[in-house]
């Protein structure tokens, strides 16, 4: 299916790029989070009325990201879980309970997607580096360090 893309997709294009796609990535996942139209003749008429508007927003975007991820670069996020005595824990932390932690303790709302583990849920206590992507262009380092409570 051709699409044109409303905004930058990781791996696919920029903001007015049309692109062929799988069917069903286009009509589970771009279409309906407002990613990306079918390539009509009358939506690429449209997007090319609408395109400053839409490049706009995309700054917007770019711009409130680049400030978020000034402010949560280098920073770093505590994390209690309740550990055995060799320091592995009973369960592990995950991209929901890093971004839950960031929004408790003030730092940024994040979306749990947004949140990335290189090498999956965290399952000992220490400090883990890991990466905040807050937008396809702004991807921050962050610090969890994960406290183990003793049963």
């Amino acid at each position: 299916m051709q699409i044109i893309l409303l905004e930058k997709v990781v791996n696919l294009g920029n903001l007015g790029d049309i692109v062929r796609v799988k069917d069903g990535y286009a009509r589970n996942f771009l279409i309906p989070g407002k990613k990306a139209r079918r390539a009509t003749k009358d939506a690429i008429a449209e997007f090319e009325v609408r395109r400053a508007d839409l490049e706009k927003v995309a700054a917007e975007k770019l711009a409130a990201a680049t400030a978020l991820g000034e402010k949560l670069s280098g920073a770093t996020v505590q994390i209690s879980q309740k550990a055995g005595v060799d320091g592995r824990l009973f369960g592990s932390v995950t991209n929901a309970d890093i971004a839950e932690a960031l929004k408790k303790q003030g730092l940024a709302e994040v979306e749990k997607s947004q949140v990335r583990l290189a090498d999956g849920p965290l399952k000992l206590v220490g400090d883990h580096a890991i990466q905040v992507a807050l937008h396809t262009d702004v991807v921050v380092d962050v610090t969890v360090s994960v406290l183990g409570e003793h049963a």
